[in-house]
């Protein structure tokens, strides 16, 4: 199958060489310097049980999903309607198109500008990018597809390939609770850039987190939206599961890159704004990030 990553990041990157691993017919659309350095030598892997270059195809182009039967939608929230319609000439008829991006209006931001069907899907991974065409696993690799008519499909493709895919009738309590997960940790690692082990261990920082935690809930709840699991367990079992992950968050401010932030806490402060729901954690923590993004421009 040709399968196609739009937003060749960490996320999109590695499961793009998986998938190239299992022997589909895989291109990355991505950044230059990291389509130059697959094209030259392909995509190096490094897991805890693999390391070395997976040949895969890459492209600067959006038309280069032309053909594709699946397509990883992996852009930054931010960047969702502007990607969406550079592909949208190039996307055959009866592609499927997976959304693994942070936050939880992505699928249905992207379903409005596309004829194809939009899974939404939540991402449980941690990976980074160690340099242009080089990807670093640190755990975990899951993914919990929406339900539409294409998602069994979807998953029983990435599922033989060796990443585990579900599908929930609960996407939008699935999405919220990943939600969750970044409002609690990604601020927190970018402003401290430590990684999620060594945050939870600083004085003060579980009961920050457990407000940033219990404001989250209070907006799902005012939305309607049913939040599975023990949420407080979740959001330890990353500090267990991913001891050594920078947020994405931190990764983009080392980078001197916008953040996704207003996608994450920033949403919990509109959507509670909204609803008549307080977000004073959350709001101190989307200031702060926005604050250290414009350093970038030489503030500060």
């Amino acid at each position: 199958m040709k399968i196609a990553v739009m937003g060749a990041g960490a996320v999109g990157s590695y499961y793009g060489a998986i998938l190239a691993r299992a022997g589909h017919d895989v291109v990355l659309v991505g950044r230059p310097a990291h389509v130059e350095a697959v094209r030259r030598q392909g995509l190096l892997l490094e897991t805890k049980s693999f390391h070395g270059h997976v040949p895969a195809r890459a492209g600067e182009h959006p038309g280069e999903v032309a053909g594709a039967k699946l397509v990883l939608f992996c852009v930054k929230s931010t960047d969702t309607e502007d990607a969406g319609r550079q592909i949208a000439p190039h996307l055959d008829a009866d592609a499927v198109v997976l959304s693994l991006q942070n936050g939880v209006d992505n699928a249905e931001r992207l379903q409005a500008l596309l004829p194809q069907p939009v899974v939404p899907a939540v991402v449980y991974v941690a990976v980074e990018m160690a340099g242009a065409g080089h990807v670093r696993h640190h755990g975990r690799g899951e993914l919990v597809l929406g339900p539409s008519p294409r998602s069994e499909e979807a998953a029983g493709v990435l599922s033989a390939a060796g990443i585990p895919a579900t599908v929930s009738g609960n996407a939008v309590g699935e999405l919220w609770a990943k939600l969750i997960l970044n409002c609690a940790y990604n601020a927190l690692s970018a402003a401290t850039q430590l990684p999620y082990g060594r945050l939870v261990e600083g004085e003060g920082v579980l009961d920050a987190m457990r407000d940033v935690v219990d404001e989250c809930l209070a907006v799902a709840a005012a939305s309607g939206v049913a939040v599975p699991g023990d949420t407080w367990e979740a959001v330890m079992r990353i500090s267990r599961s991913m001891p050594t992950q920078l947020s994405s968050t931190a990764q983009d401010l080392a980078r001197g890159k916008p953040s996704e932030i207003d996608h994450l806490n920033g949403y919990i402060v509109r959507r509670g704004g909204e609803l008549g729901v307080p977000t004073p954690a959350n709001r101190v923590l989307h200031s702060l990030v926005k604050l250290l993004e414009s350093r970038k421009d030489g503030a500060g």
